[in-house]
């Protein structure tokens, strides 16, 4: 059979099987656009199986199945960080026009069982007096026994988050001996049927008010995610309460005061403040703000200059303090005011030169930090997933090489990367030691995020590929694989702290219709990497040209005429212009030990002749031309010079 047949050939197979995944994807299309249920997405294939349908046909539904059902899990899992995001922020807003704490409270409870899907949710508070802790508010529950329970200090998996003011969860009530049982909690608990049980507590600074619970009547696994969302319920209820506690403070102060009317001015002028800042604060949250509009927000309300700062540049003891202390912190004439989350530092808000702060604006401060610590969750979840959309894609390049090039340009444009300009395919290594596997891996964590950071901002991809990063940059106009891998290695470099070698490949085009060639050229900047890494080059970038007749190894295409260009090139281009021979005189130079006096008899000149071309030879090549390394990649080029000029006269 002729090349053009097979090619033919070939190209069949590839369309049929284009327009076989086309047709798989329909009807997994029609269930996505209909949200049906996971359990839908197998009756294609069974009713593929069940109609005989070819194997091909089978195996490409299956595909198609596998990347609709992932398609499906990201659009459910965003649309529950909306909705979770949402309710946040509508308790924010409620919290914000603070009118009735148990309508608040109420509307806490309910949005805490519905996002996370829970039989029952409920909200206890202390009872200093009494030294117990008591059911405020109840969601879901039909027990009147369970609604009138009381739990003394340590008691029951309440009364151990009231004494420990952390979150505890069991999936199975009754099997744990984790905390104290008693007769009197036991039965409330079991009249109301409830297996599963999360508990957090309400915090204000650094003591406990109250517990807020999520329970289900059947056992059940409790996700991290989902405990990090009812602590920050948790954190609005308790400033809820304390808002309301704040208020009712206020009236008692106003009523046992003789100038009733000038403190009845005074606080409602604080207190319509606050509300104002809380209605702002909402505001920007709604209208997707970012932290330094809230700085700035707040700056306009308190009348002087608030800034949000990164922890690292923060003061250290003011900033320790007000994280453990749950409040803002005066230093010198500045106030602090620590924005944390689940006990990680995210930086801090600075209020400068305003050393007089009364209570309710220092509150105002406090709560803006923990709005600006919620923008920052939300930001930093937005960030990895786009991350990991973006390592999938480049996985999916390198490892999944029957891909749908229109579904795959289809991805790329969501995420900003057009796969048809020119690339270059990076691999990126650290080349620190780290002391132990747990610091080594964190070091890889950044090596990632760094490089994830830096190809969204090129328009590129990146993922974490054996024990390193592999980075999927476009190559701009005028640039070189070279520059870019230098380029890169010094980024992500300065980014980690450490150093980062990166090796780079050729030059690739058309990657979506091509995928293959992103495999190669992955495993062609590998090469480089090791050989950067094998000279004792840590810290530096480059591509298979810069390693002169090694690059021939390295490269995936063997570029036998570039490396022949880049070594002896001018002089080519100089006998083919002027019609000399200095290729020829090189070549005879070579052959006779490097010495004009044989050179001369095998060339049938005079040795001044010799000696004038091989000066005319050293300023085309360099004054460098006769060292030994370049003499090696000298001689290798004549010689693929004459080998590739006498194929092309056969």
């Amino acid at each position: 059979m002729s090349r053009d047949h097979v090619q033919s050939a070939e190209r069949t197979d590839a369309e049929s099987a284009g327009a076989a995944l086309g047709d798989a994807e329909a009807p997994f299309l029609e269930l996505l656009a209909r949200g049906a249920s996971a359990d839908a997405y197998e009756q294609p294939v069974l009713l593929a199986r069940a109609e005989a349908q070819p194997a091909e046909a089978i195996a490409a539904l299956e595909r198609a199945k596998l990347l609709a059902l992932r398609v499906r899990a990201e659009l459910e899992g965003r649309r529950r960080r909306e909705a979770e995001l949402s309710a946040l922020f509508e308790t924010a807003h409620d919290l914000a026009g603070l009118r009735d704490l148990d309508a608040v409270l109420q509307a806490i409870v309910q949005r805490a069982r519905s996002l996370l899907g829970t039989d029952v949710a409920y909200l206890s508070l202390n009872d200093p007096d009494r030294g117990d802790t008591y059911m405020r508010v109840t969601e879901g529950s039909v027990a009147a026994r369970f609604q009138q329970l009381r739990l003394g200090m340590g008691e029951g998996l309440g009364g151990l988050v009231a004494q420990t003011a952390r979150p505890y969860v069991t999936d199975d009530y009754f099997k744990d001996d984790r905390f104290q049982h008693t007769n009197a909690i036991d039965t409330g608990v079991r009249d109301e049927g409830l297996v599963a049980i999360l508990g957090v507590p309400l915090m204000l600074g650094h003591h406990v008010i109250g517990v807020l619970f999520a329970a289900d009547r059947r056992a059940r696994v409790f996700e991290r995610e989902q405990i990090a969302l009812l602590g920050s319920f948790a954190a609005l209820a308790a400033a809820a309460i304390d808002s309301a506690n704040l208020l009712a403070e206020t009236r008692s102060a106003l009523a046992g005061l003789e100038r009733a009317n000038e403190i009845i001015r005074d606080r409602s002028a604080v207190i319509e403040r606050a509300s104002d800042v809380h209605d702002r604060l909402a505001e920007l949250v709604l209208r997707g703000g970012g932290v330094h509009d809230v700085a700035a927000a707040v700056s306009q309300v308190l009348d002087g200059t608030v800034e949000f700062t990164e922890a690292v540049d923060a003061p250290t003891a003011p900033l320790e303090a007000s994280r453990a202390e749950g409040h803002a912190v005066r230093h010198d004439d500045d106030w602090v005011a620590a924005v944390a989350a689940g006990g990680e530092l995210l930086g801090a808000l600075v209020l400068h030169g305003h050393p007089g702060l009364d209570p309710v604006d220092q509150l105002t401060l406090e709560r803006a930090a923990m709005v600006t610590s919620l923008l920052l969750l939300a930001r930093r979840s937005a960030a990895e997933a786009e991350q990991r959309v973006r390592g999938e894609l480049l996985d999916d390049l390198l490892d999944a090489r029957d891909r749908d090039p229109r579904l795959l340009r289809e991805r790329a444009s969501r995420l900003h990367a057009d796969l048809d300009a020119t690339h270059v395919v990076l691999a990126a290594r650290l080349d620190g030691a780290a002391p132990d596997a747990d610091q080594e891996a964190a070091a890889r964590r950044r090596l990632w995020s760094a490089a994830s950071h830096l190809a969204a901002t090129r328009h590129g991809l990146a993922a974490a590929r054996d024990g390193g990063t592999v980075l999927l940059l476009p190559l701009a106009a005028g640039d070189t694989a070279t520059d870019l891998a230098r380029r890169t290695a010094h980024q992500l470099g300065t980014a980690v702290h450490e150093a980062v070698t990166v090796g780079a490949s050729a030059p690739v085009q058309d990657l979506a219709a091509h995928p293959d060639t992103a495999a190669a050229a992955y495993a062609e900047g590998r090469r480089c990497l090791d050989a950067l890494r094998l000279l004792g080059r840590p810290g530096d970038g480059a591509a298979a040209e810069d390693f002169g007749f090694l690059g021939l190894l390295l490269a995936g295409d063997r570029d036998i005429a570039g490396f022949v260009d880049r070594t002896i090139g001018h002089v080519v281009a100089y006998d083919e212009r002027r019609g000399t021979d200095l290729v020829r005189t090189l070549d005879a130079y070579f052959t006779c030990g490097m010495s004009p006096a044989r050179t001369k008899d095998e060339l049938h000149v005079h040795v001044n002749t010799v000696a004038q071309r091989l000066e005319r030879v050293a300023r085309l090549l360099g004054d460098d031309w006769q060292d030994p390394a370049r003499t090696l990649e000298i001689q290798l080029a004549l010689r693929l010079h004459r080998l590739s000029a006498r194929a092309a006269t056969h």
